[in-house]
């Protein structure tokens, strides 16, 4: 039984230029975190990803949310999440601050991390080991399929994993094999032309095959002579992906990412704002073969939706710290099964829960194992950080879902 909840404001201040955007020039990055305390005494943490200002709010919505769980059993709990997160998600009164996405919905991404971590602990498992394990039915149970039954039934989501559930084992050689990763610190928007080479030599030499630049320059010319640095330096073989955190308008994306094709870059991530679907649509359109990746800022599933049913992005990059935590990232993930569109998620967390989530994606749901984003720079906050070995995510056997934090512990 949760007999007691704790919500924690917690930021940490980057070292350097660490972090940096075209659009995020000085963030601290930032946990609103959930602690469901149960009468074993075992703790589940959860939390979602700000950068620094508003993490308060984030947290006053969390305590409201998590008051909610105060006396249940955590079985009980998930073995009918879905309709526990429906109905928290549609509150009266917080509903009208979304409804689905900002504060309030961060906030609920906590909380609902936070119980997904406490059934994990419960179980004794790793969050993976835990999903994997699931029948179709139950994984279903955990997710609100509501405003997708136009793409996406109850009966569809569970007909969709029992069709990938014969052939799960077979995928199961990625839990020895480790999970691929790339690295998207090497070129943070403030670092220096000489630091993203040298980023560029370290990362190809530490096992990396793919890699991320941010781009968005007030001036395009040096977006371009930075990304022929990334090219240059890492090889044709390697991945190069760029990164404009929404820093375009429309026409500036067209003019700037039909220049950025002379690097053949992987894919060029959120160029715009990200409520304008059309506007994607439109740039896809206008940029072939060149591939858009977005979902760093894409609040919920339903948004997620529009942007499968238009076209417009070739990679999703949904985050469990940003939409309303492990419960919807599930639900986008089959969404983008039925479409064929690979999951590769934007890592607030640093890639401590998604590299849980990935694995499932790829065993249980039958996603390719494409990569994973790979962030360093909270590291030595986590009591279990992730491992990575020659560009690879090493599979965690600790029970949970690899989110405690050492500042929790003190």
């Amino acid at each position: 039984m949760i007999k007691r909840i704790k919500v924690d404001d917690i930021r940490y201040a980057l070292d350097g230029s660490a972090g940096s955007d075209a659009v995020h020039r000085d963030p601290v990055y930032s946990y609103a975190v959930t602690s469901l305390i149960d009468d074993s005494g075992l703790t589940g943490v959860g939390f979602a990803f700000t950068l620094g200002e508003g993490n308060d709010l984030v947290c006053r919505a969390a305590r409201y949310y998590a008051s909610k769980l105060t006396g249940g059993d955590i079985e009980e709990t998930m073995a009918d999440f879905g309709a526990l997160f429906k109905r928290l998600s549609n509150d009266q009164q917080f509903r009208w601050l979304g409804p689905h996405k900002g504060v309030v919905h961060l906030a609920l991404a906590s909380v609902t991390n936070a119980c997904y971590d406490l059934w994990a602990k419960k179980r004794g498992v790793p969050l993976w080991k835990l999903l994997i394990d699931l029948s179709p039915e139950e994984v279903v149970a955990t997710l609100d399929l509501s405003y997708l039954e136009d793409e996406l039934t109850r009966e569809q989501a569970v007909q969709l994993l029992h069709a990938q559930h014969e052939t799960s084992f077979q995928r199961e050689g990625i839990l020895k094999s480790g999970y691929p990763g790339y690295d998207t610190s090497i070129g943070w928007f403030n670092y220096p032309d000489e630091k993203v080479r040298e980023n560029c030599k370290k990362a190809v030499a530490e096992g990396f095959t793919a890699m991320k630049l941010k781009v968005g320059s007030e001036d395009p010319e040096r977006d371009i002579r930075r990304a022929e640095i990334v090219r240059e330096t890492a090889g044709d073989n390697v991945k190069v992906m760029l990164d404009a955190n929404q820093q375009w308008n429309l026409p500036q994306a067209i003019a700037i990412c039909n220049r950025l094709k002379s690097i053949d870059p992987y894919w060029i991530e959120e160029p715009t704002h990200p409520d304008d679907i059309l506007a994607h649509k439109t740039l896809a359109d206008a940029i072939a073969p060149v591939k858009l990746a977005l979902g760093e800022h894409v609040p919920n599933r339903i948004v997620f939706k529009n942007y499968l049913q238009a076209r417009a992005a070739s990679f999703i990059q949904v985050d469990a710290v940003r939409v309303g935590g492990v419960s919807e990232f599930i639900t986008v993930s089959l969404l983008c099964k039925k479409y064929g569109i690979p999951v590769v998620p934007h890592v607030g967390d640093m890639g401590q829960l998604h590299q849980h989530l990935v694995l499932f994606n790829h065993i249980s749901m039958g996603h390719e194992a494409l990569f994973l984003e790979h962030i360093p720079h909270l590291q030595k906050h986590f009591t279990y950080p992730v491992q990575i070995v020659d560009g690879v995510y090493k599979t965690p056997y600790h029970p949970g879902s690899s989110c405690d934090l050492v500042t929790l512990n003190n």
